[in-house]
């Protein structure tokens, strides 16, 4: 999960919103025979690997939404369209990101229920 959500910020920050082109990892991957790199190349990476990706993702983009929040505003919109060829807004975008957390969040939390037993709070 952490690789994915790692790609979920660069995807949706640094590229749809900047402008920028997909950076490494990203661009080297075969997205055309593994639709799902995201995730399944994670198994090759270490944790500290994924913590450290996750982190850098993170960090640029807070400073992209910091810069977009500055300059364009929360109606802005982004740059490059996401794949049905609409642009999205800066708003849509961090709700967004938002759902895929908690998405994820729910399934770890799953995951951990499985492991120790605990459920609820």
């Amino acid at each position: 999960m952490i690789k994915h959500l790692a790609f979920v910020e660069t995807q949706w920050v640094t590229h749809r919103l900047a402008g920028r082109p997909m950076p490494q990892p990203w661009a080297a991957a075969d997205w055309a025979a593994d639709p799902d790199w995201d995730w399944t190349s994670a198994a090759d990476d270490t944790p500290d690997e994924l913590w450290s990706l996750w982190r850098h993702a993170v960090t640029e983009s807070e400073a992209l939404i910091d810069t977009a929040l500055a300059t364009i505003g929360i109606e802005g919109l982004a740059t490059i369209a996401r794949g049905d060829g609409a642009l999205v807004g800066v708003r849509w975008l961090l709700v967004h990101l938002i759902e895929e957390y908690a998405r994820h969040n729910g399934h770890a939390d799953l995951i951990r229920e499985a492991i120790d037993g605990r459920v609820g709070e």
